[in-house]
C-alpha cells in the first residue's frame, strides 16, 4: 500500500466541470407489458400485476391506467375504478430474465450503469463504447434494440445531468424520447410540477405548496436562505434543482440501504403459527436475494399492516452481522410476538435486512446450524 503523505496533494480544476451525457431509460408499464407480450388475450385490455382478491397493484397496463388505476392502489379501489379490470399474479423470474436482457444491450454502449429497479436504470454515455458520441442517437439505439429483441417499449431521457434525464423520461411515455439539451434545463424545469421532482416526495410537495410553491419557477423565485429555513440541509439541492443543476455521478455500484420483502394476505391472520409461517416464507425470498448480492446486514425490520390497514414497525440490530436465514427469520418471529395477541387482523408481514455491507454471504455459527425454533 502507498504511504498516503507521499500522494501529491489533490487539486481541484478551476471552472465548471465537463458537461455529462445522461440517458435515462424506463420500460413503459413494464411488469404488465410483459405479461400483454406473453398472453395475446390480454393485449388491449386493461391489465393490472398483483392485488388479485386482497392487496395492491403492483403495476398497470396503459389500458388500466386511462381508468385511473395505478400502481399501489388497493385492489378494491382499482376494480371500482375499472370494473373490467384483469389482475394477473406477478411472475418476477419472468421480469427479472427480460430486465437482464435489457442490461446486456445497455452494456454495449457504456460501463456506467445505474439500474434503479428492474425497469430503469442511468447510463453515462459521456464516452460511449461505440464511439457514436451522440447520447440521443445512442438513446434512439437502445430504444429501438428494445423493442427488437424484447417485444416492448421504452421511454428514455437525454440530458446533462441525472435529475433533467430522469425528468425527460417521463415527458414523452409511453414509447417516447424527450432531450433536455445544455442551457434549456432551467426553462425545463420551470413549467414543471414540483411534484414530479426527483427527490421531493408527497409530504414536501404539500409543505411547499401550502408556502405557494407549485412549479419550477415558484421554486427558483425563493431564495436560498428560505428554502434552508424550511428545508434544512435540503434547500441547497432544491435550490439547484430549480436551476437545473444536479451533481450527482450515476454509480454503477449503487449501495443497496435495505433488502426485504412483503406480502398482503388473501384473508387477515391472527394467530401466530400461522403468521410466523407467513415470515417463513418471506424470509426465503429476502434472503434469496441477500445470498444473490452477497450482502450482509446486522437491523431487521418488522412490518405489520392491520386490517385498519394502521403500519406498525418494529426492528432489533445485532453488535454483528445475521449469521443466516434461520436467525433471521427468528429475530422476525420475535418481534411479531412482541405485537401478539392481536384483536385486530392482520393484512401485510414484511421483514427487511438493514445496515447493509458487501462482502461473502454470512455463514452461520455452529450452533446456529441445528436450527431455530419459530
Amino acid at each position: 500500500m502507498n504511504d498516503l503523505a507521499a500522494d501529491p496533494p489533490r487539486v481541484e480544476p478551476l471552472g465548471d466541470p465537463p458537461v455529462r451525457k445522461i440517458i435515462h431509460v424506463d420500460m413503459d408499464a413494464f411488469y404488465a407489458s410483459v405479461e400483454q407480450r406473453d398472453d395475446l388475450a390480454l393485449r388491449g385490455r386493461p391489465v393490472a400485476v398483483g392485488g388479485m382478491h386482497r392487496g395492491v397493484v403492483a403495476a398497470a397496463s396503459y389500458e388500466a391506467r386511462a381508468f385511473g388505476v395505478r400502481s399501489a392502489m388497493p385492489s378494491v379501489s382499482a376494480r371500482r375504478r375499472c370494473p373490467d379490470l384483469v389482475f394477473v399474479k406477478p411472475r418476477f423470474d419472468a421480469y427479472r430474465a427480460v430486465s437482464q436482457q435489457i442490461r446486456a444491450i445497455f452494456a454495449d454502449y457504456t460501463a456506467l450503469i445505474e439500474p434503479l429497479s428492474l425497469d430503469e436504470a442511468y447510463l453515462d454515455v459521456t464516452e460511449d463504447l461505440k464511439g457514436i458520441g451522440l447520447a440521443t442517437t445512442i438513446a434512439e439505439e437502445i430504444r429501438a434494440r428494445i423493442r427488437a429483441e424484447t417485444g416492448l417499449t421504452a421511454s428514455a431521457g437525454v440530458s446533462y445531468n441525472k435529475f433533467l434525464a430522469k425528468l425527460a423520461s417521463d415527458q414523452n411515455k409511453p414509447d417516447g424520447l424527450c432531450v433536455v439539451a445544455p442551457g434549456k434545463g432551467e426553462a425545463f424545469v420551470a413549467a414543471l410540477p414540483v411534484k414530479r421532482f426527483h427527490g421531493i416526495g408527497p409530504k414536501t410537495a404539500e409543505k411547499m405548496a401550502r408556502l405557494g410553491i407549485e412549479t419550477g419557477a415558484d421554486l427558483k423565485a425563493q431564495s436560498l436562505a428560505f428554502l434552508t429555513h424550511n428545508f434544512g440541509s435540503s434547500g441547497e439541492y432544491y435550490f439547484n434543482l430549480a436551476r437545473g443543476i444536479c451533481h450527482r455521478q450515476v454509480k454503477p455500484n449503487r449501495p443497496y440501504k435495505s433488502i426485504g420483502a412483503e406480502d398482503t394476505f388473501f384473508d387477515d391472520l391472527r394467530d401466530e403459527a400461522a403468521l410466523c409461517a407467513e415470515l417463513d416464507r418471506i424470509s426465503q425470498t429476502v434472503w434469496r436475494r441477500i445470498a444473490e448480492k452477497e450482502i450482509r446486514g446486522r437491523t431487521v425490520t418488522l412490518k405489520v399492516k392491520y386490517q385498519d390497514f394502521r403500519i406498525v414497525t418494529r426492528a432489533r440490530s445485532l453488535d454483528r452481522a445475521v449469521s443466516g436465514r434461520a436467525e433471521f427469520l427468528d429475530i422476525g418471529c420475535a418481534l411479531l410476538r412482541t405485537l401478539l395477541p392481536t384483536p385486530k387482523g392482520i393484512r401485510l408481514l414484511g421483514l427487511t435486512l438493514s445496515n447493509l455491507t458487501e462482502g461473502d454471504a454470512p455463514q452461520p455459527p455452529k450452533e446456529a446450524q441445528l436450527g431455530f425454533p419459530l
